[in-house]
């Protein structure tokens, strides 16, 4: 409507500000209200960007990963665990999206890369556990919020590349949920994630961020099992902090002031 496109800008601050001071158990909250709207609107999230996977697997397009990966899995070079399934997937989609093909992706915080990180790792490990489709969605409607969330911190666009540190932050908080881990399980894997990818730089969008979605995708499995294995960097690690909003300030401090000279250089 007229009147949304000039406070537009207005009404999306409200809501980055309004995200900035939520706490992690404030997010876990709002997934237990969606409702058949909404997973209706994530279900086509889903259908999407899988659409943009199966072309990439197909294809080989952009770096070709995904097609790679399925190759080695083959060749029993690697094999199909969680995380390789994620990894599959979600590099395929970006193999595709970056390839340039004509097929539209659901974006996560307004980026299309963050949503393929956001949605396909997730729906990437339902063959090993027992979700129905509505829990599924459920974590990945999870997954764009807390991906939302961190950028609400480290702004729109950073030398910081917000699919290993946002979306990936995002996807492990749901698969955490989907393996039936509660918010200190949550907490524990998005520090995790945070510890391990906190320095992957942006380099603009181009066919290699389909590696880096890779990586991402694999790392937020990882992070979210280690979690609960009871595996959970403390604070006294540098980026990290006592929560995860303190953890996810720290990262936009990183991100905002740290890094404008990595951005201009």
């Amino acid at each position: 409507s007229k009147q949304s496109s000039s406070t537009g800008k207005s009404t999306l601050a409200e809501l980055e500000e309004w995200l900035r001071e939520l706490k992690l158990e404030d997010i876990f909250e709002l997934v237990s209200e969606l409702d058949q709207e909404d997973l209706k609107f994530l279900k086509k999230g889903v259908d999407f960007n899988l659409k943009l996977a199966e072309h990439g697997l197909k294809y080989g397009s952009g770096l070709g990963i995904g097609k790679a990966t399925d190759r080695l899995l083959k060749q029993k070079l690697l094999v199909k665990d969680m995380a390789a399934s994620a990894r599959m997937l979600t590099s395929a989609a970006a193999d595709a999206r970056m390839g340039g093909a004509k097929l539209p992706a659901m974006s996560s915080a307004g980026s299309g890369n963050h949503g393929l990180t956001a949605i396909l790792p997730i729906w990437a490990i339902k063959d090993f556990i027992d979700a129905d489709e509505e829990t599924m969605l459920r974590a990945i409607g999870l997954s764009h919020v807390v991906t939302a969330y961190v950028k609400a911190h480290t702004g729109r666009l950073s030398a910081v590349c917000g699919c290993s540190v946002a979306a990936g932050a995002g996807a492990t908080a749901g698969i955490t949920y989907l393996v039936g881990g509660d918010v200190t399980h949550m907490e524990g894997a998005i520090k995790n994630i945070m510890e391990d990818l906190a320095g992957v730089i942006c380099d603009g969008a181009k066919a290699g961020c389909a590696l880096k979605l890779n990586t991402a995708a694999g790392a937020a499995v990882q992070a979210a099992l280690f979690s609960l294995q009871g595996v959970n960097v403390k604070d006294t690690d540098g980026i990290i902090g006592t929560s995860t909003q303190k953890t996810v300030q720290n990262m936009g401090t990183l991100s905002t002031d740290g890094m404008i000279e990595t951005d201009k250089a």
